[in-house]
């Protein structure tokens, strides 16, 4: 990994720690991380899949979802959830999306038909959004890419909102063309 992603991926990693204590109302370092891969398992030495946590032992009760894009993080968390409950979070900006080959790969043909329909101005945000919307179903279900995105229509499933980003805390600007969707269900 270049020094500067792999700079912003230990940053986002020390944020959501810290987005998780900030949750539960304990210090980060009481906190040991513990993903949940479907392959590979879940505990501490897994260091992809379902963000997760132990706290004293034993899972803390938590459930979380992170996604980065232009160096930018977004977190998703609920404690003390009720059995079942997942979330899914996806940051993504238009400019990630903008390659040849991507709606073939990407969209399901309904997808491709209504993103054609738009004026060609709308197409690069819109192709964004419903990215965004299919990797935060797939990161809430656990599927993950084993799903091929484009077998995955996300025009009007329930469960799964767009995100309205807000002004940063610092003043900064996000980036333009930066969208951000939700997906939350329980089992």
């Amino acid at each position: 990994m270049a020094p500067v992603l792999r700079l912003e991926f230990l940053a986002s990693r020390l944020a959501q720690q810290n987005f998780a204590a900030t949750l539960l109302g304990v210090r980060a370092s009481k906190l040991q991380a513990a993903y949940e891969c479907p392959e590979c398992g879940a505990g501490p030495d897994i260091a992809h899949g379902r963000p997760g946590y132990l706290l004293d032992g034993g899972p803390a009760p938590l459930v979380l979802s992170a996604s980065r894009a232009s160096g930018w993080v977004l977190f998703a968390g609920v404690v003390h959830p009720e059995p079942g409950l997942r979330v899914g979070v996806d940051l993504e900006n238009a400019a990630g999306t903008e390659f040849a080959g991507f709606d073939d790969v990407a969209l399901t043909a309904r997808e491709q038909l209504h993103l054609n329909a738009l004026e060609p101005g709308h197409r690069a945000q819109e192709r964004a959004r419903l990215w965004a919307r299919k990797e935060a179903w797939l990161k809430m279900t656990g599927e993950g890419l084993r799903v091929a995105p484009d077998t995955l229509d996300v025009l009007e499933r329930p469960g799964l909102w767009d995100l309205e980003l807000p002004a940063s805390a610092d003043g900064r600007d996000l980036p333009a063309g930066l969208l951000a969707a939700l997906a939350a269900t329980s089992r």
